[in-house]
């Protein structure tokens, strides 16, 4: 391990950016890389393993990964139950963040190398590279850190689409939010609150609903101790919500019937509590209410589709992350070779925000600038 601790006269800096430049090339002239492998399972079926480094295609940047993180799908895709895209990368990891390596053939946005990006993946982000088409990416705000900025594209682009675009999400509304502890119920809360909307969350803990509700949740209620139907009910002088962002499934499908306002939108983008429902008159209901009730994924959908969503988020919220009005908010940062922890912990339930996955030598250390602290390999 090189060690260079404080440099402050220009021949240092030369050498220092000379060094930084030759590690970087060496990094890629293996053409391998350290990546996350698995079989079919658990948590301790996953590991570090040397896989190729991506080989790039039109219109696709790759990006020298500094932090990524993890998300549910991770651990369905980990137990064979979600599998990536046709032609997409089996790698787990859903978004990253890091320093532009290389552009490849076509590309025509504004990106270079050396550029500090943020890129919502199919797959592959557990990994020391990943190629992403360049519509897919983002800058990291200037404030950012590599690791904070890690919890920012897959659940803060999904609360996006499931609120504005999908659910349709108008000024004082009320939003009833499942798993108000989660990255997405945390980014979702933060939201509605920036955009003028009301939150309700549901989670199992009085420690996450104290927590939403320090985002800007107006009310929170846990689901292992009561049903939450008549509180939100009582809340809402018996209209019930307008919108309802709902990763349960099955077993909240009754309550959330009961909940919903008149003309409400009910938005499933997951199937935590199950993908079966109880018996009932719920067909009547949804009819009575004239309830819509619409699904969503983000992974699937087509290049076009995401390159709007990104444009539409970088313009309308990734500014109030620079104005501290929006914070990502993350649970526990661990190292990349501490993947089989960072599932367990994730299947545990009991995180609050993101787990990022931290490779050495993250952040702005191996920046060069006028005043440089540390340099690690």
């Amino acid at each position: 391990m090189f060690h260079f601790s404080r440099f402050r006269n220009t021949s240092a800096l030369l050498y220092l950016h000379i060094t930084t430049t030759v590690f970087r090339c060496v990094s890629t002239m293996s053409g391998t890389m350290r990546a996350v492998n698995f079989e079919p399972g658990g948590p301790e079926n996953l590991r570090i393993g040397s896989v190729p480094v991506p080989k790039l295609r039109e219109k696709e940047v790759l990006l020298k990964v500094y932090a990524t993180a993890i998300n549910r799908a991770d651990t369905l895709q980990r137990k064979g139950l979600y599998p990536p895209p046709p032609g997409e990368s089996d790698i787990l990891g859903l978004e990253a963040v890091g320093i532009v390596e290389k552009l490849g053939s076509g590309c025509v946005k504004t990106w270079k190398i050396g550029d500090r990006v943020m890129a919502l993946l199919p797959g592959g982000g557990n990994a020391e590279f990943v190629a992403s088409r360049e519509e897919l990416l983002m800058p990291v705000p200037d404030n950012m850190e590599f690791n904070q900025a890690a919890a920012i594209p897959e659940v803060w682009l999904t609360a996006f689409q499931l609120l504005f675009l999908v659910g349709k999400v108008k000024k004082n509304d009320t939003v009833l939010i499942h798993a108000g502890g989660s990255g997405v119920g945390t980014a979702a809360v933060q939201l509605c609150r920036q955009f003028g909307a009301r939150t309700i969350v549901v989670a199992g803990s009085q420690e996450k609903i104290d927590f939403a509700k320090s985002l800007g949740a107006e009310e929170g209620f846990n689901y292992k101790e009561s049903m939450f139907e008549p509180k939100v009910l009582q809340h809402t002088d018996g209209k019930g919500v307008d919108l309802i962002l709902d990763c349960v499934g099955g077993s909240f499908f009754s309550q959330n019937i009961n909940s919903i306002a008149t003309e409400g939108t009910w938005v499933v983008y997951g199937l935590m509590g199950g993908r079966t429902i109880d018996t009932g008159d719920h067909l009547g209901k949804i009819l009575q209410k004239r309830i819509t009730i619409v699904g969503s994924t983000l992974r699937t959908r087509s290049i076009q589709y995401k390159e709007s969503l990104i444009a539409d988020f970088t313009q309308r919220a990734l500014p109030h992350f620079s104005s501290g009005e929006f914070r990502p908010i993350i649970d526990t940062t661990l190292p990349l070779d501490s993947i089989q922890e960072a599932h367990t912990l994730m299947e545990s339930n009991k995180t609050t925000g993101k787990i990022v996955l931290q490779r050495k030598g993250d952040s702005r250390e191996e920046e060069i600038g006028e005043d440089i602290t540390v340099l690690k390999f």
